[in-house]
């Protein structure tokens, strides 16, 4: 899709949540929503600003979905206000906010054309008959489905639904789309493919997307920021590399992507460095924690390196072993090491060359490093 390799570089500039000139575009302050005894939102604050492609990350049940749909006017808050601007939108009904959502069963009308679902938000919108045609012709071919407007939705395969869904929510125009785990139903390499053209058309357009979704590689692909929620609450906001790389607590770390995590006490800090002593051994890390705290380092597989023969000086920590497993994923390969009875770590290797005979298996001895600048310091 043309404009695709700017992406990255456009995204990395994108930071109005920095500015304190800059107003949000919605604001939840302390939203609180309960079915019965079950609170599914507890207190969140919230800013999503205009132009963001912002995601809700977290399992089922953690109230990601609920808050999505109080945004949208589907459910009303308990407590706290929602707000589109300097607007209180929580007496709204959904048709009257500029707020669209593409749910995650597309929901299309079986009896409709493409062509009709998609002019039908704009029908009940009350666009003139005469803008109705271009404005169908035109999502038609933002969406890349030129020629197929006359066919119905029996006859289009799973990709080509979502996108007739993705079509119909844009063609409004709202100033923020929903997206309901949007890529739920598609495989793996459409739904890849399909996390990009998001991206592209949501920066074409200059609108502000807001996706929930359980898939933590999918909301590190799509969006500016990620809000990670657990139990209703939100536990961390930041960037993709922020939540990834400084996760918040040991949720968040376990919770992003594969971490080992080493639980211990400090036995030595200072100069933004710790020492912690644990069942594993003694290991050095970067960050701030106090001496006799609790603490734990969460290291990720890929930045533990596995060596064939003990390492010789360096300033890193160091862990011998044996592999008890492994997993081939073609870019990378996963080692499960056992470093003591009963306790295994996890490194991965990028299998940057092309090989034939694999050079470690089961059973073979190996030692485990990682440098202190590698490990993060976490304390909850």
């Amino acid at each position: 899709m043309s404009g695709r390799p700017q992406l990255g570089a456009v995204r990395e500039a994108f930071a109005p949540w920095e500015d304190p000139a800059v107003r949000p575009l919605v604001r939840f302050e302390g939203v609180g929503k309960s079915f019965g005894d079950t609170a599914a939102v507890r207190g969140v604050d919230l800013s999503i600003y205009e132009g963001e492609f912002f995601a809700l990350l977290g399992p089922s049940g953690c109230g990601k979905t609920t808050l999505m749909r109080l945004l949208a006017g589907f459910e009303t808050p308990d407590a706290g206000r929602v707000l589109l601007g300097d607007r209180d939108i929580g007496a709204d009904p959904p048709h009257r906010r500029p707020v669209h959502m593409m749910f995650q069963a597309y929901a299309l009308f079986p009896h409709l054309t493409v062509a009709q679902n998609i002019a039908f938000g704009l029908k009940r919108q009350g666009v003139p008959r005469a803008e109705i045609g271009p404005r169908v012709e035109e999502m038609l071919s933002l969406v890349k489905l030129e020629g197929l407007g006359r066919r119905r939705p029996d006859q289009l395969s799973g990709g080509q639904r979502q996108r007739v869904a993705l079509a119909r929510a844009l063609a409004p125009r709202p100033r923020i789309l929903l997206l309901d785990e949007p890529m739920a139903a598609l495989d793996r390499k459409l739904r890849e493919e399909t996390q990009f053209e998001l991206m592209a058309i949501q920066q074409r357009l200059n609108l502000t997307f807001m996706i929930v979704t359980h898939d933590q590689d999918e909301a590190m692909v799509v969006a500016d920021r990620i809000a990670v929620m657990r139990a209703g609450e939100i536990v961390q906001v930041g960037r993709p590399t922020e939540v990834y790389e400084a996760p918040a607590d040991r949720y968040v770390a376990g919770f992003i992507g594969d971490v080992n995590l080493f639980e211990g006490r400090v036995t030595a800090a200072g100069g933004g460095r710790v020492r912690l002593a644990s069942d594993d051994g003694a290991f050095d890390a970067e960050g701030e924690a106090a001496v006799g705290d609790k603490a734990w380092l969460a290291v990720r597989p890929e930045k533990i390196a596995v060596h064939t023969e003990p390492p010789v000086g360096g300033d890193g920590n160091v862990i011998a072993g044996r592999i008890v497993d492994y997993g081939y994923l073609g870019d990378w390969t996963t080692y499960v090491v056992e470093a003591s009875p009963g306790r295994t770590l996890r490194a991965a290797r990028a299998n940057a060359t092309r090989l034939v005979d694999r050079p470690l298996g089961v059973g073979d001895p190996v030692w485990l490093t990682f440098a202190p600048s590698s490990a993060v310091v976490l304390t909850t």
